[in-house]
């Protein structure tokens, strides 16, 4: 016969209830103070979070605050572009600085090129201005595709190209690198204008490898050739010239990038075509 389980005395039952009564309490604290730890920091999230957009804002409105007139690139002409007349040569200017202000408000005929897209003479190289974004696949494209043929008609002298950079996509970009690539070029074309061509060429190609940054875009200018355009970037100093020729290029009409005119007429298809076309062009001057 199995013995009978004593009976608790009275004193240590007070002894397990108050026992009990601990780990009741001890448990309610410990509840407590996880609720107290995770409020407060889901309050520091929040606070973080809070800050970090506050940050954003602030940073796109600081670069929302480009001024509408500015200095223009040595090299920049009236319309916004850049145009080479070798790989090593850009056409001489004498504009000093724009302002968007001084832009239309609307073209005074949509269905006209823009200002200076036109015929050339007879005896003058074809005229080619390309209204291209860095950021742009298509213009990756175009360049790709038709970089070296451009090249070889630009050391034969049988064309002049220019390159009117926009800054179209900068809304897709936390970076605006398209508006900061367009001034690096302006960059270079200000101070090493021999290198413009391979500096250009070089920011088509990077395109599959992504954004560069300020340093980057700043390296890879020194790999062309163009010395260091590091304080110009750093200041700003084209991003009002970026901005002019984007608003030029809107207020006449160029809906998106690449739009390519060769003697005064817009290619339909600038990556499948513009060889053809340009080629016609050269051979009826001949």
């Amino acid at each position: 016969m199995t013995p009978s389980t004593p009976r608790p005395s009275k004193a240590q039952r007070k002894s397990e209830a108050r026992e009990q009564a601990r780990s009741v309490v001890e448990e309610r604290e410990r509840r407590e103070q996880r609720a107290s730890f995770l409020i407060k920091w889901g309050v520091v999230a929040a606070v973080v979070a809070i800050l970090v957009i506050i940050g954003l804002i602030v940073a796109g409105n600081i670069r929302n605050q480009v001024p509408d007139a500015g200095p223009a690139p040595a090299h920049g002409n009236e319309y916004g572009g850049i145009t080479l007349t070798s790989t090593t040569e850009l056409a001489p200017t004498t504009v000093e600085t724009v302002d968007v202000a001084a832009l239309p408000e609307e073209a005074p005929s949509p269905a006209d090129p823009p200002p200076g897209v036109a015929a050339s003479g007879a005896d003058e190289p074809v005229q080619v201005v390309a209204y291209v974004d860095v950021n742009c696949v298509h213009c990756a494209n175009f360049e790709r595709t038709h970089a070296e043929q451009i090249q070889t008609w630009l050391d034969e002298g049988t064309i002049t190209f220019e390159y009117r950079n926009v800054a179209y996509l900068d809304p897709n970009s936390q970076t605006e690198y398209s508006s900061r690539g367009a001034a690096a070029l302006a960059c270079v074309a200000d101070t090493s204008p021999r290198a413009y061509w391979d500096f250009s060429a070089g920011l088509f190609n990077n395109f599959e490898n992504g954004e560069l940054s300020d340093a980057e875009l700043a390296d890879m200018a020194a790999t062309a050739g163009a010395g260091n355009i590091s304080t110009c970037l750093e200041e700003n100093t084209f991003r009002p010239w970026v901005k002019f020729g984007t608003q030029a290029a809107e207020t006449y009409g160029v809906g998106g990038t690449p739009t390519v005119f060769v003697d005064g007429e817009e290619v339909p298809d600038a990556v499948s075509e513009f060889a053809t076309v340009t080629q016609e062009k050269i051979d009826a001057k001949s």
